[in-house]
């Protein structure tokens, strides 16, 4: 007899660990409303490094080089996790960016991603995702521009 219920079969196993995340990261933000700016970045700044020295090699190399860029051109942002992964939040608390490793959902290439607080409207459409195998001078240029935009 199958005891999967209707709310189980909807989500996978990868799926239901982010909503996890998800949750364990409203707690957090709870507790940290109380704290001063400078205490939630830091706070925030040290999960964001955990979770990209926690991925493996290929994800973290851009990890680490996708942090590097908003710090250094969107210094306002406040590193957090969303849904498990690194994101920058803007001073409202609400994701700006986020990167989204292959290692996560098991798929063929990370992604660098844009929420809906991104000041990137652009006309009528506009993307909002960006696939990364590796990221070369120009490719952290034109993120860089985006990154600066984005947090405008």
């Amino acid at each position: 007899m199958d005891t999967t219920t209707e709310s189980t079969v909807n989500f996978t196993d990868t799926e239901r660990a982010a909503m996890k995340e998800r949750t364990k990261e409203a707690r957090t933000a709870r507790s940290r409303a109380k704290k001063s700016p400078e205490e939630v970045y830091a706070e925030g700044l040290a999960e964001v490094q955990e979770k990209i020295a926690g991925l493996p090699d290929e994800d973290r190399m851009l990890g680490e080089q996708v942090q590097a860029l908003v710090a250094e051109n969107a210094p306002h942002l406040v590193p957090r996790t969303y849904y498990g992964m690194p994101a920058w939040a803007n001073a409202a608390g609400k994701v700006v960016c986020f990167f989204k490793p292959k290692s996560k959902f098991k798929v063929r290439y990370a992604t660098f991603e844009f929420e809906s607080p991104a000041a990137l409207d652009d006309g009528n459409v506009w993307p909002v995702s960006f696939a990364l195998t590796r990221l070369e001078d120009a490719d952290r240029e034109f993120l860089a521009a985006l990154v600066r935009r984005a947090a405008s």
